[in-house]
């Protein structure tokens, strides 16, 4: 019959814990690193692939129309340079109070409209 100390059992688990320690942790990094490289991606797009966004005349609506057509009536190109692209961002809350006239003006929105 074979007698095992119980020390060196002990060694052999705390080594499969500290191996299973380090496993978990280089998932840890290797998650944290994949959110940080991919952090631009999680921003909503305004429009998606193939699109392009576009600003009712007088308002602050908006809507998506495919690259190659033209903006529908009572809709109207967003200012070069002013174009919002993702949810949220300084375009996007910009036109949240201001619009285009049918002249090509820049307005300000009255509170409430």
């Amino acid at each position: 019959m074979r007698v095992v100390s119980p020390v060196h059992r002990q060694s052999a688990v705390r080594g499969e814990q500290r191996a299973a320690r380090s496993v978990m942790g280089l998932a840890l990094v290797c998650a944290t690193a994949a959110a940080v490289l991919t952090g631009c991606s999680m921003k909503e797009a305004i429009c998606g692939g193939g699109e392009y966004p576009v600003l009712t005349v007088g308002g602050t609506g908006s809507a998506c129309v495919p690259n190659g057509e033209e903006a529908p009536g009572g809709y109207t190109r967003y200012p070069e340079g002013k174009v919002p692209e993702h949810v949220d961002d300084e375009w996007d809350t910009y036109w949240r109070t201001h619009t285009v006239d049918k002249d090509g003006n820049i307005a300000e929105v009255p509170e409430g409209q």
